[in-house]
């Protein structure tokens, strides 16, 4: 996860985030 993060994954990341947040 974090290899994905890393290579500009930064807007998987925030939709991830927002999904856990709901």
């Amino acid at each position: 996860l974090r290899f994905a993060i890393r290579e500009g994954g930064r807007t998987v990341g925030a939709g991830v985030v927002a999904s856990i947040s709901k």
